[in-house]
């Protein structure tokens, strides 16, 4: 399967300009008969708001939204595209990645870890991060700043996702080297595609990437590049949850140790 991620500059608040980049990438996935796509964190609206009235002006409907159209169609063929959309819903907006497959709009999340101004403009989602089928594989979406947060990795790993999908908008220096971490720790295949650019004196980082469970990054792009990585992976390897001959990366745990996890206190 061919697994893809898509990095570009999105423009703040230019919601046409943004689609217009995005199909960009679409035809360059197209080209590369890419099965499976991601595309960056609210790729459809940019991201540095400074007000309400600027968040809600970029934001839509999902999966009747522009951007939402586009990756429908672009999905028809056959296809999964996994993008950031700015969300707007009769409760409020939402930083969310749309899931589309096959012409048809799978699953919205919406993010549960906001990363500081995001307080501003967005609700946290309330929903466990879904995994998804495809093609006979799971697949797991995450957004951003839910990187930190390890629990959510391995919550989609114990859902049986072989791979993590993770939209982003990274501005901290390490997310990139701690996706290699996730991987390893829970066996899995990782793509997270991020932005370029600096919008708003905030610089975003790029070196999007596609890691593998044994923590190997086997696609990247650098901070300033415009386009698409793919790679061609057996998403059978991240079945093999053996750590040793005789550690299971699952069967080892100990549940009943880590209720402090989940406490508030």
């Amino acid at each position: 399967m061919k697994l893809a991620v898509g990095q570009m500059e999105p423009q703040i608040t230019s919601v046409e300009e943004n689609i217009a980049r995005v199909k960009v990438l679409l035809e360059k996935a197209e080209e590369n008969t890419v099965d499976v796509l991601v595309l960056p964190e609210l790729c459809n609206s940019g991201y540095v708001f400074q007000s309400s009235d600027e968040a809600n002006a970029s934001a839509e409907e999902i999966p009747q939204g522009p951007m939402s159209s586009e990756l429908l169609a672009w999905s028809k063929a056959g296809r999964m595209v996994v993008a950031g959309i700015c969300e707007r819903t009769d409760k409020g907006l939402y930083n969310s990645a749309g899931i589309f497959a096959n012409g048809e709009h799978i699953t919205t999340y919406r993010k549960i870890h906001l990363f500081l101004n995001e307080k501003s403009w967005f609700q946290s989602g309330n929903d466990e991060p879904p995994v998804v089928e495809f093609n006979g594989s799971k697949f797991g979406v995450m957004i951003c700043f839910d990187w930190i947060f390890p629990e959510i990795a391995r919550v989609l790993a114990l859902k049986g996702a072989q791979a993590i999908l993770h939209p982003a908008n990274l501005v901290l220096p390490y997310c990139q080297d701690a996706m290699i971490t996730r991987s390893i720790e829970n066996h899995v295949f990782t793509a997270t595609a991020n932005r370029i650019g600096t919008e708003r004196e905030v610089a975003f980082s790029g070196h999007s990437q596609i890691t593998s469970p044994k923590g190997q990054r086997l696609a990247s792009l650098n901070g300033e590049e415009i386009g698409i990585t793919v790679y061609n992976i057996d998403l059978s390897m991240a079945d093999d949850k053996m750590i040793t001959n005789r550690n299971h990366l699952f069967d080892d745990r100990h549940p009943d140790l880590y209720s402090r996890i989940i406490q508030n206190d």
